[in-house]
């Protein structure tokens, strides 16, 4: 009798068990009704295994063979499920909870086949039962299978990023529009209201179970966005004395959670600057509570979500504290739901661009539509991505955001996998906050990664240097890159002029193989060669007005003269640059023409020269070395490329920047506006008060400047009276690269004899190397030589017909050549491979619009939308083809998205003026362009004088810096 009723009771639970941990892992979600079915499995599932432990070998009696394995399979499971209750299922342990659900699933299965077999409701004789449990089986295997499809697939699917075919016409059209708590920024909460500032300031409640990630992010970037940096405090508090605060809502996006998701940023930063909620940052749950993004136009593009329960998590009640880790290590899953959505991991680079791309509108600049800094379309259209189809060089593998910047460390948390978790420092190039903080291992990390071989120089080659001109060796003219304030990569087919360019010199390289000499008395030309080789987006990126990053070049003999020196820091390595050296970055002006040097790129209204090198590729600078009489009988060359977090000046601006009032009193500005949102005529002085700013130093910090890469090569010094020294190659195949990233400097400045040539190099040493003739096919095209480039392209067609980049520029080719149909075919070659590439796409639809076909060609510009909402090209396109359709409503609104993200040629009639009075920025202007040294003593050298008349001095520097008009 006793234990009829226990049999009975053990039924019961079990359907109530069966029916929550079907509702238990099939509907994982962080509420009050999941968290208490958890905890109702958990109690009934510990009666049931008492019962079950006191009655098993009485159930075990008299029983089929079936319902004994039920049994025993239920109390292995059970078991197994109370060893759970105590060590949690987190990700290590999961194989541990899979061993739990299919011993309870077996046990119930055969419990049910047993109980319905005996029942007679599986038939009469064996063919019947056989059907029966077959079909048993298959109901079994069809909630199983259900519930994991709505667990894993379903959920996947739900929460991936994809763009919008047809973006807003304009700023106003995005996030919650003028009318939002939280625009120009494009983000979003679900709910459509504030979230508690204090939710973004619990990151300490995540150390419980995570504390090695804790401790990274504790010292990381993301911690120190906000204003417990004295560099972004600085650009705040500025742009809201000059723009207002409504427009810096648009940066607080990102950078400010607890201020402008709560409501505190509607107040002037200045006055609740020491508020806690100031000096957040980027809080775990500032990113691990985006639950969609929109788009990848960044300037966070996303929902933020207020998940109710975390007050579980943070509450200061240490009885539900506990309970809530309980249920949490119990169950992971919801919390997991909740944080990491699957975006986050499938589409790693996607979510990173709702705030590493920005763009700026009229509500930020009071003036258009211009790109902001963008590390996302590049990296996505290179090689590195393993979407670009033409990229020079592509990794082993396609690598994504986290790789370099999330790399797997070794850690215990609770989430590791295999004992590994991503690391929350997220290694970069900041090394001014760790000065500022005096966090050593902070600095020393990412000094680390800056010199972790992510670029390589190679003073490659040595030539007789042409007469002196100040005549440009090649004109700006055509230059996308002077449209927008970021550079102009594979994202593009528009960065070079068309047309022959350049000429062959007679060159002696690589230095190092060919015994390189030079005469006295003489001048030479050096090129040097700086390759990105393990950066996925242009070098240098981020906000590329921001910082110091150049070539060094300086030249000794054995006598210990210094004989050339470019590049050189003024006060023994501490002052500014000189303003000649060979930068990487944006140089912007504001409507004044001023530089914009202040973080203020809301003020841009033009660009000086634009100066990145794209992943995957080279930039070969060119040096005037002038060899005097008196050195000696060896030169040596020392090239360093020189990172410095941020500019002299800015550094100094933000820290003690103060307005000149006895300047400006003197000037002819005292009786007019002297600062708008669109340009600044202000001087400063560097004498503030450094007592309250942000960090632990309180002075002006010498930001370090880090050497990422050098290299050092020796040339032998001729008499005067010698004969001129013959030029000389060395081209094998070990040497390969090394042509080929000449040649890609050469090419992407537009000196496109000389690209060729070196090209051609690589085909000397090795015939079998598609690249040599690829590349050359290249020029060749861009030179519009159709005939030429089918030639070399058909030879490397020969030794891999499919190779992507061969078969586009072929393409390219044959579409100039009229032969449609043939370039057609060559491009679906390319986008077999490589569907996602922009450019590939647009020259398809182009072919297809040419032939007339514009039905098929508007899917082919729909395809680059959905890649790039704002690609140009494809809107221009897209408002053609539908005027050939005669749809005038869809080419309207392509054409006013095309106006929108036109760039203004008009602008760059502001460079003029500045360009007269800045020859340096002038000269770094030119595509193709000399540097010449710094002015040396006298008496080592009178050449490098002449070369430079007079060298700017750190007190013009300073004022050039400045904005003096």
């Amino acid at each position: 009798m006793q234990i009829d009723f226990v049999k009975r009771w053990l039924s019961r639970i079990l359907v109530a068990l069966t029916v929550s941990a079907v509702y238990l892992y099939g509907y994982p979600s962080a509420t009050i009704s999941y968290f208490v079915v958890d905890l109702f499995h958990v109690a009934i599932g510990i009666v049931f295994t008492i019962l079950l432990f006191f009655y098993v070998v009485r159930l075990l009696r008299h029983k089929s063979l079936l319902a004994r394995l039920g049994w025993i399979s239920l109390a292995a499971g059970s078991l197994l499920g109370i060893w759970l209750i105590k060590i949690g299922t987190p990700l290590r342990l999961r194989p541990w909870l899979y061993a739990h659900i299919a011993l309870c699933v077996l046990g119930t299965f055969f419990l049910a086949t047993s109980w319905l077999s005996s029942k007679g409701w599986l038939g009469d004789g064996v063919l019947r039962r056989g059907f029966g449990f077959a079909a048993l089986t298959l109901v079994t295997a069809g909630i199983a299978a259900g519930t994991w499809w709505t667990r894993e697939v379903a959920w996947k699917n739900a929460n991936r990023i994809s763009n919008p075919l047809m973006p807003a016409e304009t700023m106003d059209g995005e996030g919650d529009g003028p009318q939002g708590k939280f625009f120009p920024s494009s983000a979003q909460t679900k709910h459509g209201g504030n979230i508690p500032s204090k939710y973004f300031m619990k990151s300490d409640a995540c150390q419980r179970c995570h504390a090695d990630i804790y401790k990274q992010w504790d010292s990381s970037m993301h911690h120190f966005s906000s204003f417990n940096n004295q560099w972004y405090r600085k650009s705040i508090e500025y742009m809201q004395e000059v723009a207002g605060v409504r427009s810096s809502k648009w940066c607080a996006g990102c950078h400010d959670p607890a201020l402008l998701y709560s409501g505190l940023f509607d107040t002037p930063i200045k006055q609740i600057v020491d508020r806690p909620e100031a000096r957040a940052g980027l809080g775990c749950l500032m990113c691990h509570s985006i639950v969609e993004v929109k788009s990848t136009m960044g300037q966070g593009d996303f929902f933020l979500e207020y998940p109710k329960l975390h007050e579980l998590a943070a509450s200061e009640n240490p009885f539900v504290r506990k309970l809530h880790d309980f249920v949490v290590r119990l169950n992971p899953e919801p919390h997991r739901r909740t944080f990491l959505k699957p975006f986050m991991r499938a589409d790693t680079a996607e979510f990173c661009s709702s705030c590493h791309k920005v763009h700026l509108d009229v509500p930020v600049n009071h003036y258009r539509w211009i790109r902001g800094f963008n590390e996302y379309d590049n990296w996505q259209a290179s090689g590195v991505s393993g979407q670009g189809a033409r990229a020079f060089y592509y990794p082993k593998s396609p690598m994504n955001c986290a790789d370099c910047h999330m790399p797997q460390v070794l850690s215990n948390d609770d989430g590791n996998v295999n004992g590994l978790v991503h690391s929350h420092r997220f290694p970069g190039a900041n090394t001014a906050v760790p000065t500022a903080n005096q966090d050593q291992a902070q600095f020393e990390f990412a000094k680390k990664f800056l010199q972790d071989k992510q670029l390589s120089v190679d003073i490659f080659a040595i030539s007789p240097a042409e007469k002196e001109t100040n005549a440009p060796l090649r004109s700006e003219i055509g230059r996308p890159e002077l449209s927008t304030t970021f550079a102009v990569g594979e994202e593009s087919d528009m960065s070079l002029p068309k047309g022959p360019s350049g000429e062959i010199r007679p060159i002696t390289a690589p230095i190092d193989r060919t015994d390189a000499a030079v005469r006295r008395g003489d001048d030479a030309r050096v090129d040097v060669v700086v390759r990105t080789r393990k950066v996925g987006h242009f070098f240098p990126g981020g906000t590329v007005d921001a910082f110091d990053v150049w070539l060094e070049l300086q030249a000794t003999d054995e006598k210990g003269q210094t004989i050339f020196w470019s590049g050189k820091v003024e006060d023994d390595g501490k002052g500014p640059v000189e303003p000649g050296a060979h930068f990487y970055r944006s140089l912007q002006i504001d409507g004044h023409g001023n530089p914009v040097n202040k973080r203020n790129a809301w003020a841009t209204r033009s660009v000086v020269y634009v100066h990145l090198i794209p992943p995957g590729a080279a930039d070969t600078a060119h040096f005037r070395l002038h060899i005097p009489e008196n050195a000696g009988d060896k030169i040596t060359l020392h090239a360093k490329l020189n990172y410095r977090k941020f500019t002299w000046f800015n550094t100094h601006f933000s820290f003690a920047g103060i307005e000149q009032p006895d300047l400006l009193a003197i000037t002819s500005l005292r009786n007019r506006i002297k600062t708008t949102p669109d340009y600044d005529d202000r001087q400063w002085a560097f004498n503030g008060d450094t007592s309250k700013v942000s960090g632990n130093v309180k002075t002006v910090p010498d930001v370090p400047i880090i050497v990422i890469a050098e290299d050092t090569k020796t040339l032998r010094v001729l008499p005067h009276d010698a004969s001129v020294p013959q030029p000389k190659t060395v081209s094998t195949k070990e040497d390969w690269t090394r042509w080929n990233d000449y040649g890609i400097g050469l090419f992407l400045q537009g000196d496109l004899k000389m690209a060729a040539a070196a090209f051609e190099k690589i085909t000397e040493a090795d015939s079998q190397n598609p690249d040599g003739w690829t590349n050359i096919g290249r020029v060749l095209v861009q030179e519009g030589d159709t005939a030429g480039a089918r030639k070399v392209l058909e030879k490397s067609l020969a030794i891999d017909p499919r190779l992507a980049r061969t078969n586009f520029f072929y393409a390219r080719a044959l579409k100039e050549d009229g032969d449609y149909d043939g370039a057609m075919t060559h491009l679906r070659t390319v986008l077999e491979q490589f569907p996602r590439d922009r450019v590939v796409r647009n020259e398809l639809g182009r072919v297809l619009f040419l032939q007339k076909r514009y039905a098929d060609a508007v899917k082919e510009f729909e395809q680059t939308l959905s890649i790039d909402p704002e690609d140009l090209q494809a809107h221009y396109n897209l408002m053609l083809c539908y005027n050939g359709l005669g749809d005038d409503a869809k080419a309207n609104e392509h054409k006013a998205r095309y106006l929108r993200f036109k760039a203004d040629e008009s602008a760059q009639a502001i460079t003029g003026p500045y360009r007269q009075t800045h020859p340096e920025d002038n000269n770094e202007r030119q595509a193709i362009h000399e540097h010449v040294s710094v002015a040396l003593a006298p008496a080592r050298t009178k050449k490098a004088i002449t070369a430079r008349a007079s060298t700017q001095s750190v007190t013009r520097e300073r004022t050039r810096s400045g904005g003096s008009k």
